[in-house]
């Protein structure tokens, strides 16, 4: 815990590069782990610190998000999940469920599960959001003056998800990297290419592209997930233009597990980038 909170206070002073615990930055807060996979009885813990200079309070709670085929996160309301999105809210224990940060001050979310007697194997998950509560008008504040027109006063609401994973049972997933190319359109140049994947539960890691012969890679993109409910999905990553000229041609793409879980190849392809 030391260690995480040593990473926490690097951040504060702006040394984000030298985090070695990944964290989610929204806002004032950070966050870390940026997943969770609880597979047992016992639980782990989440870490939250205010980096801004004024106390922050934060509602913390879950709810269900599915994977769309292009990568994205649709928020499902709880009266259309599923039954394993149902069981994953209820499996899935954490407490506080509100806490107020004073600044540089880590606190601690603890999460546990519990797994009812009979539950089919699988893997379960729901996404932990942690969203800002604005600091509440006082009564005693001065009038504003009287305007002619009509005045709207607007508070921006910060908030960060993670994952929270539960595997119950043998469980098990490849992935294969399929058709790359590379994209233009209003927003920039992007690197895209097809990954699929197979088995019962998600997979989830970092891709390398480097050109033949040359070990210093052109691009590396962290934390690259395809969750259970798709098959498929359409791989895109944002690119500076001169980067997007250099993926064109023969490269060779890998897929790694997680450093965190030992960094081994799920899969790993030579292509062809038009």
């Amino acid at each position: 815990m030391l260690r995480l909170f040593k990473a926490f206070r690097l951040l504060a002073a702006g040394a984000l590069a030298l985090l070695s615990v990944p964290a989610h930055a929204a806002g004032d807060l950070l966050v870390a782990p940026t997943r969770v996979i609880l597979d047992g009885s016992r639980g782990t813990e989440v870490v939250l610190n205010n980096i801004g200079a004024e106390p922050a309070t934060y509602r913390v709670s879950l709810e269900v998000k599915r994977m769309t085929a292009a990568g994205g996160l649709d928020e499902i309301a709880e009266a259309d999940a599923n039954d394993a999105e149902r069981a994953a809210l209820n499996m899935i224990v954490f407490s506080p469920r509100r806490v107020t940060l004073p600044p540089n001050q880590p606190q601690v979310v603890r999460v546990g599960v519990r797994v009812p007697e009979g539950t089919p194997p699988g893997e379960y998950r729901a996404h932990m959001l942690f969203r800002a509560v604005p600091d509440a008008v006082a009564a005693t504040a001065e009038p504003r003056p009287a305007s002619t027109g009509v005045s709207i006063a607007l508070t921006p609401i910060y908030g960060i998800t993670i994952p929270v994973i539960v595997r119950v049972g043998d469980l098990d997933a490849e992935a294969a990297i399929g058709e790359a190319w590379v994209s233009e359109s209003d927003e920039g140049a992007a690197f895209n290419f097809d990954l699929t994947r197979t088995g019962n539960r998600s997979v989830y890691g970092d891709i390398e592209v480097t050109r033949p012969g040359v070990a210093e890679p052109l691009l590396v993109a962290r934390g690259i997930a395809v969750y259970p409910e798709i098959a498929e999905r359409q791989v895109s990553l944002r690119v500076p233009q001169e980067v997007a000229a250099k993926l064109k041609g023969s490269v060779r793409i890998r897929y790694t597990e997680d450093r965190e879980l030992g960094g081994g190849t799920i899969d790993e392809a030579e292509r062809v980038v038009r």
